[in-house]
C-alpha cells in the first residue's frame, strides 16, 4: 500500500515539494514517519493511548530532523474540526480506521474538509464485498454463506467491526467533494498469512504479485482490503 500512495503522491504534487499530511488514526505512526522521513510535515491523530505511546516512542528514536517535522495530537478523529482549520493539508490518510465507526459519514466528510483544493484522500478499509473470502478459504462454510449478506465481521483482534463496499464510499466520496480518484486491492492472495508469519524467501516476487492484482481486475475486487483515493475538488 505505500508504494500505492507514493504513486498518488508523485503524480499529483511537484517533486521534492513538502506536503502538509494528516494522518487520522496513525496508529504506531508506521506511515507518519515513513512520510516525515521523505521530508513532509506530518500530524498524526490517535484517541488510542497505548498507540500514542508506541508512536512517541518511534518518532523519539528518529534523528532530530525528522523529529521535528512530526507532531502526535491525542484526539478522535470525528473532531478534526476541532484540531485544524478548513483546507490546512495537501493529503489525509484515514488507514484502518472506518472499520471502527459505526456512523463514517460524517467523519469522512470532516477529513475532506481538512484538504486544500486539489489535496489527496487516502482511505484503507475493509472490502464488505468479499467478506466471505477469508472464512472460504478457511473451510468455514457456515461463516463464508453468513457473510454475503452483512457487512458485520470479528477481526484478528477478536472485535466485532464493520466494513465497507466500493459502490457506497464512491458514493459518499462524491457527495463530501472529495470523488474518487482511483482504487486499489491490499491482500489479494495475502489475508490468511499470520501477522507473525516469518517472510517468504522470494518476498520480493510475492510483493510484486500482489502488486499487480491490487491494480487488475477482477483480482482487486476480491481483495480483502481497499485503498481509494479520492480528490479535493
Amino acid at each position: 500500500m505505500a508504494r500505492q500512495l507514493d504513486e498518488q503522491i508523485a503524480g499529483r504534487f511537484p517533486v521534492g515539494r513538502r506536503l502538509r499530511v494528516l494522518d487520522v488514526g496513525m496508529g504506531q505512526g508506521t506511515q507518519a514517519l515513513r512520510l516525515a522521513r521523505a521530508g513532509h510535515q506530518v500530524t498524526g491523530l490517535e484517541q488510542d493511548a497505548t498507540m500514542v505511546a508506541a508512536a512517541r516512542a518511534a518518532l523519539a528514536a528518529e534523528p532530530e530532523g525528522i523529529r521535528e517535522r512530526v507532531r502526535i495530537i491525542e484526539g478522535d478523529g470525528r473532531d478534526t474540526g476541532v484540531h485544524f482549520l478548513p483546507g490546512s493539508f495537501d493529503v489525509v490518510l484515514c488507514h484502518g480506521v472506518l472499520m471502527y465507526v459505526e456512523e463514517p459519514d460524517a467523519l469522512l466528510a470532516g477529513v475532506a474538509r481538512m484538504l486544500a483544493h486539489g489535496g489527496l484522500l487516502s482511505l484503507l478499509v475493509r472490502n464488505a464485498d468479499a467478506l466471505a473470502m477469508r472464512p472460504g478459504l478457511y473451510g468455514d462454510w457456515g461463516g463464508a454463506l453468513a457473510a454475503f449478506d452483512t457487512v458485520a465481521y470479528r477481526n484478528r483482534l477478536g472485535l466485532d467491526v464493520r466494513a465497507d463496499r466500493l459502490e457506497t464510499l464512491t458514493a459518499t466520496l462524491a457527495g463530501i467533494g472529495a470523488p474518487l480518484h482511483t482504487w486499489y486491492g491490499v491482500r489479494v492472495f495475502t489475508d490468511t498469512a499470520a501477522d507473525d508469519a516469518e517472510p517468504p524467501a522470494d518476498l520480493e516476487t510475492l510483493l510484486a504479485v500482489e502488486e499487480r492484482a491490487g491494480r487488475t481486475d477482477p483480482y482487486r475486487r476480491v481483495a480483502a482490503l481497499l485503498h481509494l483515493c479520492g480528490v479535493r475538488d
